[in-house]
This record gives C-alpha cells, sequence and structure tokens, in this order.
C-alpha cells in the first residue's frame, strides 16, 4: 500500500480545497505533467462519484465532464476501481496534511484525539476527496479493491484508538473501550458529510472545532460520572412508611 503524501498542489484553488475551476483545462495545454492531469481525473472523479454514487458513474461520463475521449482516461488509471481507491488514499491525505503536528507530537491523550478528530472534521467538509473517506460505499468494488479501500480506512480508526489509548495511560481519558470510541467518534464525523452545505452559516473551521470539542468532552477525564439509578425501597423499609 502507498503511504500518503503531501496535497497536490492542484487541490488549493481560490473557490477552495478540492474543488478545482473547469479541471478539464488541465487537458488543453500539452506542457501540463502527467501528475496535473491524474489531479484532474481524481478531482472530477470525486466530485461526480460524491454527486452520482461510484455505481452510477460511468468513465464515459467522466471523460465527457473531462472533455477527453474515454480512452484517452485509460491513460492515466487502468479502471474505475483504481481511480476510486485513488480518491480514499487522497482523502487520507487530506487528513493528515490538516493534522496539527504539534498537538499529535506534544500534547497528552486527548489533546491528540481532539486534534485528529478535528483534522477529519475538516477534511470532510473541505475535500471531496475526505467527503470519499467518509460517504462512499465499498460494497460494490472486487475483494482485493475491497480490501485496499478497507486497510485505508483503517488508518484513521487506528490512529484515534492509538490516541485514546494513550490517554487511558496518561489519566487524561476516562478509562473505556478504546475500540468502541474509536468507532463512535469517526462514525459521527462520517456523517458530516451528508448534512454539510458549503453555503451554511459555519464555517469549515467553526464546524471542525465543534465537533472535535464535543466529542472529546465525554472522554475527559473527571467529567463521566456514574448514572443515578432509582432506588427500589425494601418491603420493610416500605413497611414502616406507612
Amino acid at each position: 500500500m502507498k503511504e500518503s503524501g503531501p496535497l497536490p498542489k492542484t487541490m488549493e484553488t481560490k473557490e477552495g480545497p478540492n474543488r478545482p475551476h473547469e479541471p478539464w483545462k488541465a487537458f488543453q495545454v500539452r506542457q501540463r505533467s502527467l501528475d496535473a492531469k491524474r489531479d484532474a481525473v481524481l478531482q472530477t472523479a470525486a466530485h461526480l462519484f460524491l454527486e452520482h454514487g461510484y455505481r452510477k458513474t460511468s468513465m464515459s461520463e467522466l471523460g465527457t465532464r473531462l472533455k477527453i475521449t474515454k480512452p484517452a482516461l485509460y491513460y492515466y488509471f487502468r479502471n474505475k476501481e483504481e481511480i476510486l481507491v485513488e480518491c480514499y488514499r487522497a482523502g487520507i491525505a487530506a487528513i493528515e496534511s490538516l493534522l496539527d503536528k504539534a498537538a499529535v507530537s506534544h500534547g497528552n491523550g486527548l489533546s491528540k484525539v481532539k486534534a485528529y478528530i478535528e483534522a477529519y472534521a475538516k477534511a470532510v467538509v473541505t475535500h471531496d476527496f475526505g467527503r470519499c473517506v467518509s460517504m462512499l460505499d465499498d460494497t460494490e468494488l472486487s475483494p482485493k479493491a475491497r480490501r485496499e479501500v478497507r486497510d485505508l480506512k483503517r488508518r484513521i480508526d487506528l490512529s484515534i484508538r492509538g490516541y485514546v489509548e494513550e490517554g487511558i495511560a496518561d489519566g487524561s481519558v476516562v478509562p473505556c473501550n478504546a475500540k468502541l470510541a474509536s468507532f463512535a467518534l469517526a462514525g459521527a464525523v462520517n456523517w458530516i458529510g451528508t448534512w454539510y452545505r458549503p453555503e451554511g452559516t459555519l464555517t469549515p473551521d467553526e464546524i471542525a472545532s465543534e465537533f472535535a470539542t464535543m466529542l472529546t468532552q465525554g472522554l475527559r477525564r473527571g467529567t463521566v460520572k456514574a448514572p443515578r439509578l432509582p432506588v427500589t425501597p425494601s418491603p420493610e423499609r416500605a413497611r414502616r412508611k406507612r
């Protein structure tokens, strides 16, 4: 499995990360690099996958959107599955590029969980690739591609789980099942993609920060109290009250 690297420069545009303006223009200049054209294919594919779903997006439609022929697409990617896997890989890279390196290098376990959740949430609301990680269904992929995609998703779970376990060990996180906690945190962030709208009143930074704060409050050591259960009086005590 390839390691995620920094985001391609073409993903950062005036319109916002991973939202290129007229990506087909990458193919109109013969001198543009192969990487720039591959990035344009990925960005357009991610947008179409999110708009229509992976199954309903065809290579022909992708070629039409990019104003190139369907055969030309196969010069950059072998098939649609490979494109989706690369979108997931770019999504993981988006999360890691937004991660506060200082927070995960020197903070306690709880602060690292918070930093990772904030980076993940921001990737979902600012990058189509980040939204692909949270929203696209991998069940229609071949077994090989599905394993690769799930390995990529597992990187998120293992990162969160590792920070939760670190927090339990250093006392910043209340003792809990780290595996369940990581599933709950990732699941909450993934849901953002279903309701987020760029034209909303909250900025991506505000959404990411609020989610990170809310989701980690329940993990903070000293904030969780045992629930008060109703007390059923014994028969003798009930008779004395009569």
